[in-house]
């Protein structure tokens, strides 16, 4: 059976190199806001061609304290897309602020700019954009309405580690950008972990307080914050995998463009264009009869995966909220979508198996 993801095989590769960083936490006796949480920040900082990074306990996190930290009056509203993982949306709900749902690009299914001005009202304080399965959105566009509404940029980059467009790094193109550490990303920890990267050093500073419990000074709360702290450990792990990113995401090209040059017409892939550089966290392809192909894909010993089955308009715990909303392209986008192996557990060879089988379907 090949499996969608293995992380113990790849989480193996770095196998020494992640047991001497766990003796070194270990001995050091420092476990939260420690120096491995400071020199991560400022490699991920620099690998990322930002100022600041301020690790927190996860993606959410990472969206949710962004969003605090601007202070907008209660139910502000948001533009962010209408395919993106139910995170985003938590972070803007949690905040008390409104999300308004703007329909993807077919080809790219990253959010459509066009769509943008016409959802804008006296309310909208920002731009939450999703650079999903590791392709940047088209930022010049995007950028150009923000600045043209006065709008603040957030970038959600949990599925996009090193990913470009035009040469810039996602994550940079906005007030923040967004991180996720879990353990299937291309940077991922052993465990939960997120960050949030800025040039605006204030903005910074008010998230590293929020970060941890609004103090700058252990025991004076100078803001109510919360708790979210990026951990020793974790950050040691990062550290590890960040010095091999830029090659493990090579990987994941390598694989992607097998699937790209060899795959039938039968199967809608990802879009591609020289303008983004794209780190495929998901290679994900696009079927009517989805459900019968990853059956198909199953009884010939090829694990895959949909991300995602289900819209967030459509979740029940959103239905409230979105009851009489339809977003027709992205639920055409969530029934026909599924994500083919193409991890750094992977070998050339394998992927082209899988090429295949599937072009005998």
């Amino acid at each position: 059976m090949l499996p969608f993801e293995d992380l113990h095989a790849s989480n193996k590769i770095l196998y020494e190199e992640y047991q001497k960083a766990f003796t070194d936490v270990l001995e050091s006796g420092k476990f939260i806001l420690g120096p491995q949480l400071k020199k991560f920040e400022s490699q991920f900082a620099l690998f990322n061609n930002m100022k600041h990074c301020i690790g927190v306990a996860n993606g959410l996190d990472a969206l949710s304290i962004a969003i605090k930290a601007m202070d907008w009056p209660p139910a502000s509203e948001i533009i962010v897309p209408s395919n993106t993982y139910i995170a985003t949306i938590l972070s803007i709900i949690q905040n008390n602020h409104i999300p308004v749902l703007i329909e993807p690009e077919w080809e790219s299914m990253n959010i459509d700019p066009s769509l943008m001005e016409d959802a804008i009202t006296p309310n909208t304080k920002a731009i939450l954009v999703v650079h999903l399965y590791g392709k940047c959105c088209s930022m010049d566009r995007i950028i150009n309405i923000a600045n043209k509404h006065g709008l603040t940029l957030f970038e959600d980059c949990a599925q996009a580690h090193g990913a470009m467009y035009k040469d810039k790094k996602a994550g940079s193109f906005g007030k923040a950008g967004c991180f996720s550490f879990y353990p299937t990303k291309n940077l991922g920890a052993l465990g939960d972990g997120g960050a949030i990267v800025t040039d605006d050093k204030s903005f910074a500073d008010k998230i590293s307080k929020l970060r941890n419990y609004g103090s700058s000074i252990k025991y004076y709360n100078e803001i109510p914050g919360v708790n979210s702290r990026l951990d020793e450990l974790q950050a040691a792990f990062l550290l590890v995998k960040l010095n091999v990113l830029d090659k493990f995401n090579a990987h994941r090209r390598q694989l992607a463009q097998i699937y790209l040059d060899n795959l039938k017409e039968d199967f809608i892939t990802p879009s591609v264009d020289t303008d983004f550089f794209d780190v495929f966290h998901l290679f994900v392809i696009r079927h009517p009869k989805r459900n019968q192909l990853k059956k198909f894909l199953l009884e010939n010993n090829i694990g895959t995966e949909i991300h995602y089955p289900i819209p967030p308009h459509l979740q029940n715990a959103l239905l409230p909220m979105f009851r009489n909303s339809r977003f027709p392209v992205s639920e055409k986008i969530h029934n026909s979508v599924l994500s083919l192996p193409c991890s750094i557990c992977h070998s050339p060879d394998q992927i082209v198996r899988v090429v295949e089988i599937l072009n005998r379907y």
